[in-house]
């Protein structure tokens, strides 16, 4: 069943239990059909010839009394309406012995009506001897006849008619035993096949709902352990359907989020690596810059504080540009990170209303389930003794429909707190995207005002080297070099701290089940004392022009804005 949908895996339950249903129904309605036909074969023919013995009978005392009657009587009109009802009960005992052979089918039935046909055959003239002395008035005569031979021919007619009558009844009875083991048989095999009935329901039930349930719990705590920044987490897909996809999904996402992490901090080992040699190398090239500068200095001290001035202006104008480029590129790649990280938290939060949805069909299932139920209760209960059983199956499909809403709505509330958070992790990462939009964009305007100020500085720069082209020349070279060599030390030092910044921000995943990962910062270094020389006054006032305009570069920097460790924790 794992490679089955869930709409197939619960058409499949529910249909095992309609086909259960039909053939406990078929069952019922078959021996209730045998019930029904051993009935009718009393009522519809062992009862009538019972009745039809029974009028025989009837007719035959009625000619008896008839006969005494006669005997009894003394004026000819009385004996002759005896006579006539004499003739009367002949006809009728006729007839019914008439419909009587009609309905006779067995062998013994065939007897039985033979021997009373042969009895009747005595009996008949008999009694028209009889009838004719009555008629004629000779009494003596017909008394003698009454009690010598027509009493004993009645008599033996009557035991004829018992005879038929006894079969008849033993026949009903046979019938009716017939009919009360049919239905202690229909009994028996209807409680079984509702016994076997309600256990292959559970057991589909169980099936069903575990092949549903378990998936879902895997892929919560899956959900929870991305949440927690935790991808260390490993998901086994068991299955092809719904849940299978979904775990599926998940674990690509999983999977996806543990390589860009396992990138990201890779590359910020690397550029704080390379970025700690390189700010190395700048100090060195940097003392001995200032050595080359202090020398050049003591030959030209007059025009050193004039050239000097302007030198920082132009100087400082560079290093300033230089700083906003830098800046504008690691705010342009901060903008990427987030915006990466925005479309994770778009991801998470589609796969989690997903799942919703998914509950959400499970539950309306489970509430039609239950109305089914109920209904069915409602008719086992209409048809009494005969629908206990039904009505045990609706009730444990009602209680199995109850519990399954139940853990639906559990599932769907955990995940809608979920969704919840991911919502609101979702609008934070949103804020950090656009705080970082507009630090990118102060950037630019600082980068373009201080292209301004370089042109600036460049056109004074030009005015004084007219002054004295050769010794500037040589203070130009000289002073350009301390300053790049500043610059690059400056933007390496602060490219470390950018990468060592980065590497604690995705620190706090866990990869590779270590937990909580921290990449240790790279070492700091010391500048070297640089050596005292008669023109420091022109390079401390370079350094300190500098200082100036990264203090300002900082301070521009929007203070509400969330350091990338609290996001994460708050994510």
């Amino acid at each position: 069943m794992k490679n089955l949908k869930i709409g197939q895996r619960l058409s499949l339950s529910f249909g095992s239990m309609v086909i259960l249903l039909v053939v406990l129904a078929t069952l019922a309605f078959t021996r209730i059909g045998g019930l029904n036909d051993a009935i009718s074969e009393v009522d519809g023919d062992r009862y009538p010839k019972t009745v039809l013995a029974n009028v025989m009978k009837d007719d035959l005392n009625q000619i008896a009394r008839n006969m005494r009657n006669a005997l009894l009587m003394t004026e000819k009109a009385a004996i002759q309406a005896e006579l006539t009802q004499i003739g009367k009960a002949t006809d009728s005992l006729n007839n019914a012995l008439v419909e009587l052979e009609k309905t006779v089918r067995s062998e013994r039935g065939r007897q039985t009506i033979a021997g009373l046909q042969a009895d009747r055959s005595k009996f008949l003239p008999l009694k028209d001897d009889f009838i004719k002395l009555a008629s004629a008035g000779i009494k003596d005569e017909a008394v003698a006849l009454l009690f010598a031979e027509v009493r004993p021919a009645q008599l033996s007619y009557l035991a004829s008619i018992d005879k038929l009558i006894d079969y008849q009844n033993e026949l009903m009875k046979k019938s009716g035993a017939e009919a009360n083991a049919k239905a202690s048989q229909t009994q028996l095999l209807i409680g079984i096949f509702s016994i076997i009935a309600v256990l292959i329901a559970a057991v589909f039930a169980v099936l069903a709902t575990r092949s549903i349930t378990r998936p879902l719990s895997q892929a919560v705590v899956l959900a929870r352990k991305v949440a927690d920044g935790d991808l260390t987490g490993s998901i086994v897909v068991e299955s092809k359907d719904e849940t299978g996809q979904l775990l599926q999904a998940l674990k690509d996402m999983n999977e996806g989020l543990l390589k860009i992490v396992t990138q990201v901090r890779l590359g910020t080992d690397t550029i704080a690596s390379a970025s700690h040699q390189i700010a190395t190398g700048n100090l060195d090239l940097s003392s001995r810059t200032e050595q080359q500068a202090s020398s050049l200095e003591e030959t030209a001290s007059s025009m050193e504080e004039l050239t000097s001035t302007v030198k920082q202006n132009a100087e400082n104008a560079r290093q300033s540009n230089q700083l906003a480029l830098s800046a504008s590129e690691v705010a342009v790649r901060g903008g990427a990170v987030v915006s990466k990280v925005v479309d994770t938290m778009g991801e998470i939060n589609d796969s989690a209303k997903k799942i919703v949805d998914i509950i959400g069909v499970i539950d309306g299932i489970a509430f039609q389930t239950n109305i089914l139920a109920l209904n069915a209760a409602v008719e086992a209960a209409r048809a009494g003794e005969q629908g206990r059983g039904f009505a045990v199956v609706a009730s444990e499909v009602r209680t199995l429909a109850q519990r399954s809403a139940s853990a639906a709505k559990e599932i769907k509330e955990l995940i809608g707190d979920s969704v919840d958070k991911v919502s609101i992790g979702s609008r934070l990462v949103d804020d950090a995207g656009a705080t970082m939009r507009e630090v990118v964009e102060s950037v630019k305007r600082v980068t373009d005002i201080m292209s301004e100020i370089t042109a600036a500085s460049q056109e004074q720069t030009d005015g004084i080297e007219q002054i004295n082209q050769a010794v500037m020349q040589m203070d130009q070279v000289t002073q350009q070099n301390a300053a790049l060599v500043e610059e690059a030390a400056a933007a390496a030092e602060s490219l470390q701290g950018q990468a060592s910044h980065l590497s604690q921000v995705v620190g706090v995943f866990k990869l590779d089940g270590h937990g909580t990962t921290v990449v240790n910062a790279v070492p700091t270094y010391t500048a070297p004392e640089q050596p005292k020389v008669a023109g420091k006054a022109a390079l401390h006032k370079v350094k300190t022009t500098q200082q100036k305009i990264e203090d300002k570069e900082f301070a521009r920097v929007p203070r509400n804005v969330v350091p990338a460790g609290d996001e994460w924790e708050q994510f």
